[in-house]
């Protein structure tokens, strides 16, 4: 059985990653760990930027509560990479998203990962409706706003 292509004309936002020292592990490449650093910053970035997410005052944030990665070629420093981000689900107060990492130039995925937020009151913890800034900013990744 062949696996999925991860294919960089997949992923509408491709965020620049530039890997640090640090990121290599004994083996010599980076640690399969990073991969998810690498997706932390590539989504929180875009919701920063474009959906106008106010990490330290905002009332609402986002919690990690589910993720997954799988493996296809190894990186390591001081390769220059992109990751690709998009959106797989877009539900009232949770988003699927789909990333995958690409050394710079290159059409095939080293890696492909997902994982979910929901959006909750910063007080209370509590689920809430992803306000419509970052719902806009969510919404032009859909993977089904794309296929239309």
């Amino acid at each position: 059985m062949n696996p999925p292509q991860h294919l960089r004309h997949d992923y509408p936002h491709l965020q620049p990653i530039l890997t640090r020292w640090h990121d290599n592990d004994l083996y010599g490449h980076v640690n399969n760990v990073t991969y998810y650093s690498y997706f932390d910053s590539t989504v929180n970035a875009y919701l920063i930027e474009v959906g106008g997410l106010d990490i330290h005052r905002g009332e609402v944030v986002a919690f990690v509560v589910s993720s997954s990665c799988d493996y296809f070629a190894s990186i390591a420093f001081p390769e220059r990479l992109e990751c690709g981000l998009r959106v797989a689900r877009l539900g009232n107060s949770s988003v699927q998203y789909e990333l995958a990492v690409f050394k710079q130039g290159e059409q095939q995925a080293c890696a492909a990962g997902r994982f979910v937020h929901v959006f909750v009151d910063r007080a209370s913890s509590q689920p809430v409706p992803i306000p419509e800034r970052l719902r806009a900013a969510l919404a032009a990744l859909h993977l089904a706003a794309a296929s239309a």
